[in-house]
């Protein structure tokens, strides 16, 4: 479609047609362009390609793009804007609800209506999650829609018709409202009450929070300089912050009659929320057996909302199960994605008759397992076997229940699959479905056949559906009560799932299972992790619009309003290894650009038996092994050349040495310790420079940290210069645009799968495009103190943490602050330098005045949000720290088998009962300003108008960025020391 000139519209013969103007400000970079696409034909009918290209024009030094179309009066339609390319390719479009374009009423042929719009952005959104609509702003959705919501035509004075009228319709959005509260329009024009706080136009409320009003203005007027007020009940006008807002109309490209103001967001001081986190197997109750339950949430709730806070977020609940043992304590290995952990199941909530003997089998196993830390497979096994005995006895009133129907109904697809795997998992004792005869490939017939109420196991079928229900019961109630508190329950969802799990099976096409996911060298292990995940096989996904992942956020969203998206690194790209590795070392990234060889060859590079091999030299060997050297490269190696040494064949893999390594262990007394000769043996085989693609031989990729191989030192000099450019270009340049690509396909697929409030985890080696793209799309990110994302800091500085993110000291995956401080006397040193000014030598352990202080620098932080690990809360008074703080530590990233048992060591009906704690950290989270209102400039009702300077500059003042700090300063913590 040709880009239609306004002017040229005005003049239109079609004076049956209406003139629709499209007018946005936004910057773009050469070669960009913006579009108007929408439902319609006329702007294309959502074919981009066929959309209405705007026009740019600088208007006092803003970039402007604007156009227009003839639409008939009676015009309606979804529209949206996009940045394209010379070709029309869409480059960005805008996140969030669909623009709705409805012609003011009485707008006549002839007339011309300018749209003057803002870009919408994924934080423009955020107040339309369900963790801020229904939680923590529920009641400002409340309010009853207003009419009329515009002027009505019939009742417009004379100067509506004259030439130089124009209707203004000011439209805004605000979704945190209290009650009783109403909108006004303050500006410069006298309908808009100059300024003065009894003249402004009130809007009336249409309805998903937003407000709007219809002024008549006058040629004069333009161009008019307006702010929004909220008007309170008590007669105090709360005044939007920010420079005025401004409508400039350029009347040589037409006389609009119509001018709709989409004004977005009223601009508030940023809301901020302080939380608490905690896994569910850490929490303890005085009703919990053995491990924290779904029902302990309320109290977990009752809690926070003491304490200040409007978030609980959990680690994942999803069912894990996959080896019958305590492996299955990882959070982050699903058995499913969709069912809910037995673990977490409160036994005698099953029922109101549980039989005498069966409540004393309760009480006896939570005296047995209120032990110190999680006894996983004891506690597995006790609410198993309690719940076998409850079902036996109403398994017929439940399954026959409306509430039983309703939810397998809801339920059966990914339901009848889990509890299959289940029986199938049970019966033959393995999860490795290579082992289930028939069964290793799935299909919907056998699953019928299994599930078959036919069938002789069909009770032990129906025994999966029945915990389900009994979880899902549970985790709701929790849900429910966390929402009437105003407390948001955030979930967690992991990247991966369990190569033998229940999504695998089912859908194995999704999954590329010849690999393996991880993460490359960081903060946490200088080898990499491996987490043993297959990766997805994107392509395949992407057929059904991610079909599977819609599900699982659709499911999520039925107990949580917010979630945090585990490694969101991996919607732009995984790092991937084979399967036959052990460590996380020897990856590379897809999606991304190879090094081909013909590239490499144009540099001079060809030796690539030499690259992609170790060179094992005798004096390395020596070197590594001493006097060992000669037995060990007996049984691992033989020589290719004459003192140079390469892997046999039968353990020329990671796991592949592991496995023959075990072997000789169990024969020979000769070798050192298993865990260390492995790992001297698998920095011999992962010494190479490149890394051939297994799938095509003709690709490479440069190995993570090659600068460290001995291999690489040995090269010529040009070979290591020429290297070292590629390796730049391979992981910080080239594939920039490519994961772009990835994440704008996957990413939004996500968000819009539900209305959760979305959080990505995104530590580690991070791409410059990820910021960008999280900020476009509204994702909010993370900042742990200790691991900054600034280069050159050892400590981030969370005064300077920007809005759209989550602050915390710590995380599950690295130690507690009591810990953190503990590990290093230089580097707690050097922390007490930095952040308190001071020389002297800082506390060995981290006594509750520093506790304060840190956490304290985190709730004054400007992050939305501020959480922080239970552990971390209960350091700020020291009754609460005489438990080792190596004890408190969740995970241990780089121990792929670590024992995932934390438990808190105080019950949630102690630390209700504790007066003074709960003070110390309101007060920490009032003071910060965090879930309650900070001071906002006012405009009193029937004094006068805003001072007279602000006047002569047409606007009014700034709002005061005001810090309140309560508690304990800086000063005052170096004097405590």
């Amino acid at each position: 479609m040709v880009n239609l000139n306004l002017g040229l519209l005005t003049q239109t013969k079609n004076l049956k047609s209406v003139t629709v103007s499209f007018r946005i400000p936004y910057y773009t970079k050469w070669g960009q362009h913006l579009l108007v696409c929408g439902s319609e034909p006329i702007l294309g009918a959502w074919n981009v390609k066929k959309g209405l290209l705007l026009s740019p024009y600088n208007q006092d030094g803003e970039l402007i793009w604007s156009g227009g179309i003839p639409v008939p009066a009676d015009f309606r339609c979804e529209y949206n804007y996009y940045v394209v390319d010379d070709e029309r390719n869409v480059l960005r479009w805008e996140v969030g609800n669909k623009r709705k374009l409805l012609l003011p009423e009485g707008v006549q042929s002839g007339h011309l209506v300018e749209l003057h719009d803002l870009w919408q952005t994924g934080s423009d959104a955020l107040p339309f999650s369900s963790a801020f609509k229904n939680v923590i702003f529920q009641r400002s959705w409340s309010l009853d829609i207003e009419r009329p919501l515009g002027v009505n035509q019939r009742e417009l004075d004379e100067e509506a018709f004259s030439a130089d009228s124009v209707i203004v319709q000011f439209r805004i959005c605000c979704p945190n409202i209290e009650e009783g509260t109403s909108i006004y329009v303050l500006g410069s024009p006298l309908k808009l009450g100059q300024w003065k706080a009894q003249g402004g136009l009130k809007l009336n409320y249409a309805g998903e929070s937003v407000w709007q009003g219809d002024c008549v203005m006058q040629k004069d007027d333009f161009p008019l300089k307006y702010r929004y007020v909220k008007h309170g009940k008590t007669g105090k006008l709360s005044v939007e912050i920010g420079s005025n807002r401004e409508i400039t109309v350029d009347f040589s490209r037409g006389q609009p009659k119509y001018i709709v103001c989409s004004d977005g967001l009223m601009r508030e001081m940023p809301w901020r929320g302080a939380g608490v986190a905690i896994p569910m197997f850490s929490v303890r109750s005085e009703e919990d057996l053995g491990v924290g339950e779904f029902l302990d949430l309320k109290l977990l709730v009752d809690w926070a909302v003491e304490s200040g806070f409007h978030l609980v977020q959990l680690l994942p609940i999803n069912d894990t199960s996959v080896h019958g043992m305590w492996w299955d304590s990882y959070p982050y290995s699903s058995l499913s994605v969709f069912a809910l952990h037995p673990l977490y199941l409160r036994v005698q909530a099953l029922s109101d008759k549980i039989p005498e003997e069966i409540k004393q089998e309760i009480e006896k196993a939570r005296s047995q397992l209120d032990l110190k830390d999680v006894d996983y497979e004891a506690t597995m096994a006790a609410k198993l076997s309690i719940a076998k005995k409850v079902f036996s006895l109403e398994k017929d009133m439940i399954l026959n229940s409306s509430s039983f129907q309703n939810f397998f109904a809801e339920n059966k697809d990914w339901l009848k699959p889990y509890a299959a795997f289940c029986f199938l998992r049970d019966f033959f004792e393995t999860s490795e479905r290579s082992q289930w005869g028939c069964y290793a490939q799935f299909s919907e017939a056998k699953l019928e056949k299994l599930v078959s109420k036919d069938s002789l196991h069909y009770e032990i079928i129906c025994f999966r559906y029945y915990i389900q229900f009994h979880l899902h019961i549970q985790l709701s109630e929790a849900a429910e009560y966390a929402r009437t508190k105003g407390v948001i329950l955030k979930g967690d969802l992991p990247i991966g799932v369990d190569r033998n799990s229940v999504d695998t099976w089912v859908y194995p096409n999704l999954f590329r299972m010849n690999t393996s996911t991880g993460a490359p060298p960081d903060y946490f292990d200088k080898n990499g992790q491996n987490w043993g995940f297959p990766t997805y096989n994107w392509e395949e996904m992407s057929k059904d619009n991610y079909a599977w992942w819609r599900a699982r956020l659709m499911q999520m969203a039925k107990y949580f309003t917010a979630y945090r998206i585990d490694h969101i690194l991996g919607f732009f790209r995984i790092w991937e290894l084979p399967d036959h590795a052990m460590t996380g070392l020897c990856g590379k990234f897809r999606p991304s650009i190879p090094l081909s060889q013909e590239e490499l060859e144009k540099e001079g590079i060809w030796d690539f038996d030499r690259l992609t091999r170790p060179c094992i030299r005798r004096e390395l060997l020596e070197n590594k092994f001493g006097a060992s050297w000669a037995f060990v490269a007996s049984i691992f190696m033989k020589e290719s050349q004459k003192d140079v040494y390469e892997f046999k064949e039968d353990c020329n893999t990671e796991k592949k040495i592991a496995s023959k390594l075990k072997s000789c262990l169990e024969k020979s007394t000769m070798l050192e310790s298993e865990e260390k000769l492995r790992l001297q043996l698998f920095d011999l085989l992962r010494d190479i420079v490149l890394i051939r693609d297994p799938e095509d031989p003709k690709k490479f990729y440069p190995r993570f940290s090659m600068e460290d191989t001995s291999n690489f030192r040995e090269l010529d000099e040009h070979s290591k210069n020429t290297l070292r450019r590629l390796y730049n270009d391979y992981y910080f340049h080239r594939q920039e645009s490519l994961w772009r690509q990835n994440a704008m396909k996957t990413l939004p697929v996500l968000l819009n799968s539900s209305d959760m409030l979305a959080c990505g985890e995104d530590l580690g080696l991070i791409p410059s495009c990820v910021h960008p793209v999280m900020q476009e799309l509204g994702l909010i990110g993370l900042r742990i103190q200790r691991m900054p994302s600034e280069p050159g800091l050892e400590f981030g500085i969370p005064s300077q943490y920007p809005y759209m993110t989550v602050c915390a000291p710590s995380c599950h995956d690295c130690s507690t602050l009591r810990a953190w401080w503990e590990e290093d006397e230089g580097r707690r040193r050097r922390f007490f330098q930095t952040f308190l000014g001071s020389n002297n030598s800082p506390p060995d352990q981290c006594i509750p005045e520093i506790a304060y202080f840190i956490i304290q620098q985190h709730v004054e932080a400007p992050s939305m949000w501020s959480i922080f690990p239970v552990q971390d809360l209960l350091a700020l008074k020291e009754e609460y720290t005489t438990r080792l703080a190596v004890e408190e530590t969740i995970n241990d990233p780089t121990n792929p088998k670590h024992y995932w048992r934390y438990r808190v060591h105080v019950t949630l009906e102690s630390l209700l009962k504790d007066k003074d704690l709960i003070t110390v950290i309101k007060d920490l989270v009032r003071g910060s300003g965090r879930s309650y209102p900070l001071q906002e400039p006012e405009v009193s009702e029937g004094k006068g108008t805003v001072p007279e300077k602000q006047q002569a500059a047409n606007g009014l003042e700034k709002v005061p960025q005001t810090t309140q700090t309560n508690g304990i300063s800086k000063k005052e913590t170096v004097a405590v020391l």
